[in-house]
């Protein structure tokens, strides 16, 4: 029996005003010499075309000056530092190289040295540092557990059922961005129920529950989302509503609920003049079960909140057969082409509930939630693909689930330990052993005692579902490993940690069998097996997890910009936008391109209504399709409508936000936070002598206090570069009136005067990007966050990639061939503490 482990998991917090966490990259200004050996050795230093006695100098002259010990700027002091020793300084040589590399020291405003001088300085710095590459342990973590998006992989993979992991599971706590660093995955008794509830529930929605009773499942329709056109997956010829696939956990009777939005005063949305719905013709929801209809239903005009039952409707018991089902809740369309409205149509089509009555505004029927209800009557178990999957065989008598006696109990007991042997082997990310085969049988036959051959199936797979060997990825070391010693992971935690970088679930067959059979550790077949994964689809998940969290893409759900000022941004539009940053990395990933591609596209992907939002001609339909721009606009990732809409408030841009964004996720070098008791910017007068003020106009105004001016240099002049895109990143030349000015001065000096030229001084220091990416990339792969120890091992990863054109491949080869994916240090599995995460 497995006892649920213990975990202390201890915090870094690095609190230096305007100095950089040491778990961030440091950046290069230029792209990284190739070198030979591969990223799991000691990557070999790059040569240094200044000495180090001049490099001191250097270092006194320019830095000292504010970082000393009296001033401690950025809380930093060099006075006492000597690059000769820099390495046995690891931490602040690395702060040292990464301010170097982006240009942001010596900081705006003050005298800069030749930049040649600067570069030397970095490059000194960083063959001192990647000298003792060799001599720095692997670093260690926690075990960590299943996330929800990993959970949810691995019930698919494992039971053929899609689940919505949200449904049992708390939200992911998350650290340097991710969801699955190991140390800020705490453990709570409210969170073991949570999987052990989990794991009751989904056992018996897999097999299908003959004792199942009535529940009620609801899916929302957000107020945001446009109901005038056909919905993903609803029939033809309907618009507006709902469509989702439903898992029925037995054969039975179903009944479904629709309400409706209101108006403020409780009536139905869509009855006013100017709507199609009338006594004579009422509106019609359809209710269709696999695109086949189970009701029809006409909705009352003169429906109300006030009413006995609301603004809803109910239909009578639908017969369904257990499984997964489409379920469609939609209006029947009677309105094709365009409406000849007093004023042009908006695209949000419930902007306001506010107007539902006007004269000559065309209004509809909304659909505000669908709710399944059932089973009402139980009349038996079909056969579903979950089933097909746990039940690969059956004996013909444990169907009826006789008494215990009268059955085969031997021809059950072969065929459950078959089946069992399996679930557990995939579910526990290696072979089972007899002790767990055995438990797994007590338990098979208990409940084979109550319910039959399925009910002990059943009551098997919730222990499986609910054993620690499933919820937590446990790496274990040798035996006559000592403490303080490095060791590599065995074959099977290789094979797990490589296909949940990739994949977000456990290894597939033929990872499995590899390591089984203690093949995975040589270099040749660990590289073809990341490479077939690579080539997976199932691949496309670094596209919503890790490129998803990297950019901040969740934050776009908070966004909902103001409906007085952009009336046209509706749901629709805010999921095309994540979906092209989505396609866009994915594409990236299988097509193998270079990461600069990210920073530097002149492609994207779109479809009607995104293009139409950007101003792309000849784009129909709601197929996304690879396009190119048509000007310099729009490039690489910052010309992306999520990225510019994320880093907006609701009403206006926000060049603090795009700057902070850029420096923080592209450069890996986020500004301090602001001082305390510093007003914001909403602090500033809107208007000045009877006419609004333009963003740059409050910002300067804001910038003047010197408190703030230091590190709004730094930041203001990317954001103000980026001005011409609006609150949801369609291109505009004016701003309240006034003519958009987008110029500046980028922190290096270098003069901006719009998204064009900021993409030129980002990619004039494209190692920066490249290397701050490898490190997102790693900190990803790792599963903790990563100290300065690591930085070597980050550079050896870009020098690799450098001479493989940065393809995606590379980097990710180059990973999982270092020493810290492929080992670990002794201490963390003898003390199971957060060490250099």
């Amino acid at each position: 029996m497995v006892r649920w482990p213990s975990v202390v998991c201890g915090m870094l917090a690095l609190c230096a005003g305007g100095a950089v966490a040491s778990s961030q990259v440091p950046a290069r200004s230029q792209p990284m010499p190739a070198r030979e050996q591969t990223a799991t050795t000691a990557p070999e230093s790059p040569r240094v075309s200044a000495p180090v006695e001049s490099a001191q100098a250097l270092v006194k002259r320019t830095c000292v000056g504010c970082h000393n010990e009296r001033g401690r700027s950025g809380n930093l002091s060099l006075e006492s530092f000597d690059v000769a020793t820099a390495a046995q300084h690891s931490e602040t040589t690395e702060k040292m190289i990464r301010k170097l590399r982006a240009g942001q020291m010596p900081p705006p405003g003050s005298r800069r040295p030749d930049e040649a001088a600067l570069a030397n300085l970095a490059d000194i710095l960083e063959a001192q540092a990647d000298a003792r590459a060799s001599e720095l342990a692997p670093g260690r973590r926690t075990f960590q557990r299943l996330n929800r998006t990993e959970y949810a992989r691995s019930i698919h993979d494992l039971l053929a059922l899609d689940v919505n992991a949200g449904n049992y599971l708390p939200l992911d706590a998350k650290s340097a961005n991710f969801d699955n660093i190991a140390d800020a995955q705490l453990l709570s008794p409210t969170l073991m129920q949570a999987y052990l509830t989990a794991a009751a529930e989904i056992s018996r929605l897999a097999l299908g529950d003959p004792a199942a009773t009535a529940r009620e499942a609801t899916y929302p329709v957000s107020r945001w989302t446009s109901q005038r056109e056909q919905v993903e997956g609803a029939p033809y010829g309907t618009r507006g509503g709902v469509s989702v696939v439903h898992t029925f956990p037995a054969d039975g009777s179903y009944r479904f609920r629709v309400s409706f939005f209101y108006e403020t005063t409780g009536a139905l949305y869509g009855n006013g003049r100017a709507a199609l719905h009338t006594a004579d013709a009422p509106e019609q929801v359809e209710i269709s079960i696999d695109g086949e209809r189970g009701a029809l239903l006409a909705i009352d005009r003169w429906m109300n909140t006030s009413d006995p039952d609301g603004v809803n409707l109910r239909t009578e018991p639908i017969a369904i057969t257990a499984g997964p089902h489409r379920v469609s809740a939609a209006f029947i369309r009677r309105l094709e082409g365009p409406a000849q409205d007093l004023i042009s149509p908006l695209e949000w089509s419930l902007a306001s509930t506010s107007i539902a009555d006007a004269y000559g505004i065309t209004t509809l029927p909304h659909l505000r939630d669908l709710a399944i209800t059932g089973p009402l009557v139980v009349t038996g178990v079909s056969e579903t693909p979950s089933r097909a999957k746990i039940l690969t065989c059956h004996p013909g008598t444990a169907l009826a689930a006789p008494k215990r006696g009268t059955r085969d109990d031997g021809q059950e007991l072969v065929c459950a330990r078959d089946i069992l042997s399996r679930l557990a082997s995939q579910a526990f990310r290696r072979p089972a052993t007899e002790r767990d085969l055995n438990a797994l049988m007590s338990l098979y036959d208990k409940g084979a005692s109550e319910t039959g051959f399925e009910g002990g199936i059943r009551m098997a797979l919730e222990a499986i579902l609910a054993s620690p060997r499933f919820v937590f990825r446990f790496e274990e070391r040798p035996a006559d490993t000592r403490a303080g010693e490095a060791y590599a992971l065995s074959d099977l935690d290789l094979a797990s940690r490589l296909s949940f970088f990739l994949w977000a679930t456990g290894p597939d067959e033929e990872l499995s069998r590899l390591a089984e059979a203690g093949r995975l550790r040589d270099d040749a077949v660990l590289e073809q097996q990341t490479r077939r994964l690579l080539a997976d689809r199932r691949s496309d998940v670094l596209a919503s997890r890790f490129a998803a969290q990297w950019l901040r893409l969740q934050d776009l759900e908070k966004i909902n910009p103001d409906v007085r000022i952009y009336p046209d941004f509706d749901e629709q539009l805010k999921t095309s936008m994540l979906h092209e940053t989505e396609l866009f990395f994915r594409y990236i990933v299988r097509e193998d391109q270079p990461v600069g591609d990210l920073f530097s596209a002149d492609y994207t992907f779109v479809d009607e209504r995104l293009a139409k939002h950007y101003g792309i001609p000849n784009v129909i339909g709601s197929q996304f399709r690879k396009v190119s721009y048509p000007d310099g606009r729009r490039q690489g990732l910052l010309g992306h409508g999520s990225i510019l809409t994320l880093t907006s408030h609701a009403d206006r841009t926000s060049p603090v936000l795009r700057g902070k964004w850029v420096m923080e996720v592209l450069l890996g070098t986020p500004p301090p936070p602001p001082p305390p008791n510093v007003p914001d910017l909403e602090a500033t007068a809107e208007a000045e002598d009877g006419r609004l003020r333009t963003v740059r106009e409050r910002m300067e105004q804001h910038r003047a206090n010197p408190v703030c001016a230091s590190c709004h240099r730094m930041i203001d002049p990317i954001g103000l570069a980026l001005d011409n895109f609006d609150v949801t990143g369609a291109w505009r030349i004016r701003d309240n009136g006034m003519p958009v000015d987008a110029s500046s001065t980028f922190y290096d000096g270098t003069p901006l005067t719009g998204p064009a030229d900021l993409r030129q001084a980002l990619l004039k220091r494209s190692g920066v990007l490249v290397q701050n990416f490898a490190e997102n990339l790693m900190t990803f792969a790792l599963g903790r966050r990563l100290g300065h120890e690591d930085m070597p091992a980050v550079r050896a990863v870009v020098r690799h990639a450098g001479t493989e054109h940065d393809r995606l491949s590379a980097f990710v080869l180059g990973i999982v061939k270092t020493s810290a994916f492929r080992m670990k240090s002794a201490e963390a599995a003898a003390t199971a503490e957060g060490g250099r995460d």
